[in-house]
């Protein structure tokens, strides 16, 4: 990564997932740093309502000496699901590459919590029937935190 291409952009929400106000930096890369246009570069842990590729509005904040996410300005239809894993026999791994060979992308943040990325070239119906099958057998638990309008089941 060129430093000169990538900036860091601070975003504060309260977690439901963490049951706390919490802050959460996602790299982004700029599309056009004088409107203040950035597009994030990486699955997001815990923020909800932003997915990888989305274009957002993010100032400089002078009391926090970075940039602060203000809204999502186009959205890349890409879904971020965050799972975790409820039976502590199961490694991590083995569930992420189930998802894997759906096309999904994963990054992990523990052994029992991952963030994915559902990419919005690719149907989401089977990724939610694993999804639903491993929840129902107790392996895990999981939150669509930002389930694009291509994912959505009308």
């Amino acid at each position: 990564m060129s430093e000169e291409q990538y900036v860091k952009i601070l975003f504060r929400f309260y977690s439901n997932l963490l049951e706390r106000w919490t802050v959460e930096t996602l790299w982004a890369f700029i599309v056009d740093a004088d409107k203040g246009l950035y597009k994030i570069d990486n699955i997001p842990f815990y923020v909800p309502l932003v997915a990888s590729d989305d274009i957002v509005f993010a100032e400089y904040d002078e009391d926090e000496e970075r940039l602060i996410y203000r809204k999502t300005i186009e959205y890349s239809g890409n879904s971020t699901i965050h799972v975790v894993i409820m039976d502590e026999k199961t490694d991590i791994n083995s569930v992420r590459d189930v998802f894997k060979t759906l096309g999904c992308v994963s990054e992990r943040v523990d052994d029992n919590y991952f963030a994915m990325e559902v990419p919005a070239s690719i149907s989401y119906d089977s990724i939610k029937y694993r999804l639903e099958e491993l929840e129902k057998n107790g392996i895990i638990g999981y939150a669509e935190s930002c389930l694009s309008n291509l994912h959505r089941y009308v």
